[in-house]
């Protein structure tokens, strides 16, 4: 007599849970993804103020008052060139405002220093979206 050899695939039960799991964990990962994405792009803002911020706690440490610290004065850096991520950087009165574009929702990240520019004070709407911590 002569043997049947029995198929060895999978059973439509058994494709259709492995399909439902990875839609299950798609579900999960892409807006998990979609905000590291976005605070990805924001560290592009907050690295921008980092020439800001060396400029305003010299000019603090040198006895600058705050109030004249503003945006290309008193040795504070121009405003750089707008990116994809980066709308605009300005310094008013030795606060640092970063602001970026659509693709961020235009959130802000604003630096306050202490009197002497040693410590600074993280304010601004990316707090409250999560792309950046206080």
């Amino acid at each position: 007599m002569r043997r049947i050899a029995l198929s060895a695939g999978f059973s439509l039960i058994e494709l259709m849970i492995v399909v439902s799991i990875i839609g299950i964990l798609a579900v999960i990962a892409i807006p998990s993804y979609q905000h590291y994405t976005q605070k990805a792009r924001f560290a592009e803002v907050i690295s921008g103020t980092q020439p800001f911020k060396l400029a305003i706690s010299l000019a603090l440490q040198q006895g600058t008052e705050a109030a004249e610290l503003n945006t290309g004065k008193n040795g504070i850096p121009s405003g750089p060139k707008s990116t994809k991520n980066l709308a605009s950087i300005k310094v008013e009165n030795g606060s640092i405002i970063a602001t970026a574009t659509e693709r961020l929702d235009n959130a802000t990240y604003i630096l306050k220093p202490n009197a002497d520019g040693s410590t600074w004070t993280v304010g601004g709407s990316c707090i409250k979206t999560g792309l950046c911590h206080a």
